[in-house]
């Protein structure tokens, strides 16, 4: 059985489904994470998305995650990318209206990561980014060069849709606040390097917290 969301977000072409969580502890801020390409099998379930929100959640940040459209009991149909960007505004705009306090992070996944950030580079409610498996090789980055935000990247060594040696020619005509983590002997989907990649994010945020406003 498909495992269900714990609320659906009204959409243009009808509804987003999606999971919201918040942190055991008073919360220090709120986050958004995209999932991997639809067609490729990617839902808010997947095990990257998964433990990229527990360790927002466990760094202190209510988190939600959302299936874009087409996928799970989410309306629509996939739309190549262009549809997906309203899905994450559309997600944003939820989120920033039930907790309007305190700023934003938005970290998305592969397919998720190349839209969403396009989505929320210019947006001012978002304040922060984490791109994670940054399929550099499958699409267009360019629009980062643009990038004022400070921005985190994690990657394996062995990513088969985005070479380290072109990440890192993008990584370096940045002009922002940047990191890169880079996980050794390490593909795509972070296999074996899970609990890895939920520390990294965490510790990230946690260290983030420290320069936002909070709540």
């Amino acid at each position: 059985m498909y495992p269900k969301g714990n609320l659906f977000i009204p959409a243009p072409h009808g509804k987003l489904e999606a999971i919201l969580k918040e942190p055991s502890v008073t919360p220090k801020g709120k986050s958004l994470v995209a999932h991997p390409h639809p067609l490729g099998g990617g839902t808010m379930h997947n095990k990257v998305v998964f433990r990229t929100a527990a360790g927002l959640t466990d760094a202190g940040f209510i988190t939600l995650r959302f299936n874009f459209r087409g996928v799970g009991l989410s309306t629509g149909t996939h739309d190549e990318g262009r549809g997906e960007k309203e899905d994450v505004i559309t997600a944003l705009n939820y989120l920033t209206e039930k907790y309007p306090e305190g700023e934003t992070i938005f970290a998305g996944f592969s397919f998720g990561s190349r839209f969403g950030l396009e989505a929320v580079l210019e947006d001012k409610r978002v304040s922060r980014l984490i791109s994670i498996g940054s399929p550099v090789d499958k699409y267009d980055y360019s629009f980062l060069y643009n990038c004022k935000k400070p921005i985190l990247f994690i990657h394996g060594d062995k990513d088969e849709f985005g070479s380290l040696e072109n990440l890192r020619k993008l990584y370096d005509r940045l002009d922002c606040g940047k990191e890169l983590v880079v996980f050794e002997n390490c593909g795509h989907f972070f296999d074996n390097h899970l609990q890895q990649l939920k520390k990294v994010v965490q510790d990230w945020a946690s260290k983030e917290i420290g320069v936002l406003k909070g709540f």
